[in-house]
């Protein structure tokens, strides 16, 4: 037991090591690079003879995996969560890292558990967590997203009332806004900047950030250019309407703090109980995963268990 589990140190530790060097060498070479293609996208040829990072990013090793993660359905969906969640990484390296997790979970979990159906599960739920983690960012950074919304509406609306444009007043606000509101206008304003259509900007804005504040935003800023009319109003108002589906969102999650809380109580009761279970008597949990009968139990739990959790949260879970 000691022995593995020395063994299992040293090939964390390793594993974590590669891991660091990989995002390293990659994090410079993707501002680099990024910063290739915008300079391209209004004619200008970077060049990068001297950029060596960026030279051994793409001839390095993970251009292979850059490829052939490009050439199934998951490559844009996984590009796409990456740029929502704001993460300084590319897919080839997620892709690295799920392998790294995947081995990590299945060695971890062969040492404590010795069943059939444990390997399969490990290596699923280990391959899993570095796109959960990416779920997780993505969710935290359009909450942030959001609450800053109605202040960035507010400083486009006051710089228009100031006498500027709205490409102007874009890029004041993604200059003076923290992240990610700012980075996002910012983005909006240097692309519409370098020659694309203020619309088709703005449209990315709306696939970057899918919220419908977003949208509606977008929408209106449409439609104003189409029709005309004061912006500024328009913009005042749409802040005053986020704010007020700010607060009814609030009033939802505190009446609703009940049937959350009682959720993850049923959730981690069975899991809990199983823990206290194997100290108190662990003959009979041992019963339960060697017998035919345990083990169809334990799957049923799962299901059932997996099955209330998607209902408790569907029926807490309302629209404002």
């Amino acid at each position: 037991m000691i022995t593995a589990l020395v063994v299992f140190v040293i090939v964390t530790g390793a594993v974590m090591v590669f891991a660091l060097r990989v995002w390293a060498g990659v994090s410079s070479a993707i501002e680099k690079k990024r910063l290739d293609e915008r300079l391209r996208e209004v004619g200008y040829a970077v060049d990068t003879t001297d950029a060596t990072v960026v030279k051994q990013f793409q001839e390095g090793r993970l251009q292979g995996v850059e490829k052939l993660i490009g050439r199934t359905s998951m490559g844009p969906k996984l590009s796409r969560l990456i740029e929502q969640s704001g993460t300084n990484t590319t897919p080839s390296t997620i892709a690295v890292y799920s392998a790294f997790t995947a081995f990590a979970v299945w060695f971890t979990a062969g040492l404590f558990v010795h069943q059939p159906f444990v390997g399969p599960v490990s290596l699923l739920v280990g391959a899993s967590l570095p796109t959960l983690w990416l779920r997780r960012r993505r969710t935290v950074r359009l909450r942030q997203f959001e609450e800053q919304f109605p202040e960035a509406l507010d400083m486009l609306s006051r710089a228009m009332r100031a006498g500027h444009a709205f490409q102007t007043a874009l890029g004041t606000a993604g200059e003076e806004l923290a992240a990610p509101v700012g980075v996002e206008l910012k983005k909006v304003f240097d692309r519409q900047n370098f020659g694309l259509p203020l619309n088709d900007a703005l449209k990315e804005l709306t696939e970057r950030i899918p919220l419908v504040d977003v949208k509606f935003f977008v929408t209106a800023v449409a439609i104003q250019r189409e029709s005309g009319g004061n912006l500024a109003e328009i913009l005042d108002n749409l802040a005053h309407v986020v704010r007020e589906r700010f607060k009814v969102q609030r009033q939802v999650r505190t009446h609703t703090a009940h049937g959350r809380f009682t959720g993850f109580v049923l959730l981690a009761l069975p899991a809990g109980l199983a823990v206290a279970l194997s100290f108190i008597a662990p003959d009979q949990m041992h019963l339960l995963f060697t017998e035919p009968m345990g083990r169809m139990m334990i799957v049923g739990a799962i299901v059932m268990q997996t099955l209330g959790f998607f209902w408790i949260r569907k029926v807490i879970k309302i629209e404002v």
